[in-house]
This record gives structure tokens, C-alpha cells and sequence, in this order.
């Protein structure tokens, strides 16, 4: 099992930053790659960003790109979500994910993912 806690949302205005955090711990070695989603009201998970664990590509939403950057500290079983200029848009909760797949068109997609965490809320306000 791998447990995977998020942190860092919270309430900002538009145009802001925020930085999440995700925290693996248990059986990591299963894990090939971390991912985020989100989820507004009313709407479906969304694929948000995802990374290999030990490095080389990211993958990014299209309307994140640019905006959003994906990285990780594998010292620490941690992996972030850098999100700059936020909109309103970008107001849901956001989930960690974690992936034994080694396909990469997997990581696009829930059903990729073994493992989530409970997620964390953003609100960002006009």
C-alpha cells in the first residue's frame, strides 16, 4: 500500500500562486509515476499534471500549461504542484495520485492510478 497526504490549498485571488504538496510513504518502490487531478462542483476528475518518479517527462493538461509545473523531491517522497496565475476556473479539489504503470498514455487518466490521496481544496476567488 502507499499512503499519499496533500497539502498546501487554500482561499486566493486570482492571478495568485499556490504551491501542493504530496507525501508518499508505504510500498513507494511500486511507484513509477505521481499524478494530479481535480474535480470542481458538478464536475468531472480532471487530469491535471503528472511526472515519472525518477525523473524525465512531464505531462500537462493543456489549459495548465505554462501555469502549472509539476515536481518532485524524491529524498523526501514528495511531490508538488507549483500553480501560478490562478483563475477562478482553477477552483476545485485537487487529488494526488500514484501510478505503477509504466505507460505514459495511462498517466492522463484515473483508471492509471493506483493510488490517491484525500485531496485538498482550492478556491480562488475574483
Amino acid at each position: 500500500q502507499v499512503q499519499l497526504v496533500e497539502s498546501g490549498g487554500g482561499l486566493v485571488q486570482a492571478g495568485g500562486s499556490l504551491r501542493l504538496s504530496c507525501a508518499a510513504s508505504g510500498r513507494t518502490l511500486s511507484v513509477s509515476a505521481m499524478g494530479w487531478f481535480r474535480q470542481a462542483p458538478g464536475a468531472e476528475r480532471e487530469f491535471v499534471a503528472a511526472k515519472w518518479w525518477n525523473g524525465g517527462r512531464t505531462y500537462y493538461a493543456d489549459s495548465m500549461k505554462g501555469r502549472f509545473t509539476i515536481a518532485g523531491d524524491n529524498a523526501k517522497n514528495t511531490v508538488y504542484l507549483q500553480m501560478n496565475s490562478l483563475k477562478p476556473e482553477d477552483t476545485a479539489v485537487y487529488y494526488c495520485a500514484a501510478s505503477g504503470s509504466n505507460f505514459p498514455a495511462l498517466l492522463r487518466v484515473g483508471h492509471g492510478y493506483d493510488y490517491w490521496g484525500q485531496g485538498t481544496q482550492v478556491t480562488v476567488s475574483s
